[in-house]
């Protein structure tokens, strides 16, 4: 009995091939928590659940800093801290500043002398090397399958050649011989129509290294189309989020100002008040004043005497 192995999600066991590599996934846990791009950094992540859209350390990042920025090196909008995204300003630390990108031609590509010797020597930013290994291995993927298929057809054409000495198995060889000439033109067709994100793949291409930067040149731009779109995207919600602050605020500066209008009103009518009565306290006064002047006088020219 076949060695049975457990999935790294839900604990079941499997055999070992339908398990995903790396992650170690059935084909159940794969399509319910499928490996897609973080909308912020783009690294890859296990998606928990269709409404999670960003890593957990994106996560965290939001929930201590806010809304991230565009960094000013690769535009990923993933600018936490200041105006660079962590991963550009670790590369800055290590490699030195920026160059400008062979692919995407942004001034965000680092020169990383081992990685480079994995993209054919070409100096391209995180994102263009991510897609340039994505496509070299599809590359590969599809040479090895090339080659295996053809493999097959020269064995099968060995062991029909073999079966063809006796007299007896002339008809059988006539009718082996006529079905590999029908197959070799289906196994053609086939290769000829495999597909990589939705562009024709052909066996020359694949063999061709000229043909294969056209190739990932299409696959980068068809990436950083939908990367372009996202951000966007990102950027509409932005625009709509500060127009509602702008708003928010706008409507709190009117409360404020009419509460202070009210307010000096307020303290203009009782400042009025208070003058009034201090003006009708000064005019009793005084005319208390006047009064004992008078009497004053009054007494000292004898008119009045006093008691």
């Amino acid at each position: 009995m076949a060695a049975l192995y457990a999935c790294t999600k839900c604990h079941q066991r499997f055999p070992f091939e339908a398990l995903s590599q790396g992650q170690q996934l059935c084909k159940e846990c794969r399509i319910a928590h499928p490996v897609v791009k973080c909308t912020y950094c783009r690294t890859e992540y296990q998606q928990e659940s269709k409404t999670n859209t960003i890593c957990k350390k994106c996560a965290q990042n939001v929930q201590l800093y806010g809304t991230p920025k565009p960094c000013q090196y690769c535009n990923i909008i993933a600018a936490f801290i200041g105006n660079k995204c962590q991963r550009c300003t670790n590369s800055e630390k290590k490699y030195g500043p920026p160059y400008s990108c062979e692919q995407c031609k942004q001034q965000c590509a680092f020169d990383r002398k081992d990685d480079r010797k994995k993209v054919d020597g070409k100096l391209l930013c995180w994102l263009c090397t991510l897609s340039y290994k994505r496509v070299l291995q599809k590359t590969k993927e599809q040479r090895k399958h090339l080659s295996s298929s053809s493999r097959a057809g020269h064995q099968e054409k060995e062991q029909y050649s073999r079966l063809g000495g006796g007299g007896h198995y002339t008809s059988q060889k006539t009718l082996s011989t006529s079905s590999i000439q029908n197959e070799i033109p289906k196994k053609k067709s086939k290769f000829e129509s495999i597909t990589t994100n939705g562009d024709s793949f052909s066996p020359d291409l694949a063999l061709d290294s000229p043909g294969t930067d056209h190739f990932v040149i299409i696959a980068q731009l068809k990436e950083e189309v939908a990367t372009l779109k996202k951000m966007l995207h990102q950027k509409d919600q932005m625009i709509l989020e500060k127009e509602k602050k702008i708003t928010e605020l706008k409507a709190d500066f009117q409360y404020q100002e009419s509460q202070m209008r009210a307010k000096m009103n307020q303290m203009e009518k009782t400042h009025k008040e208070v003058t009034e009565q201090l003006q009708v306290t000064l005019v009793c006064h005084t005319e208390l004043l006047s009064e004992s002047i008078f009497l004053h006088e009054q007494i000292k020219n004898g008119i009045i005497f006093e008691s």
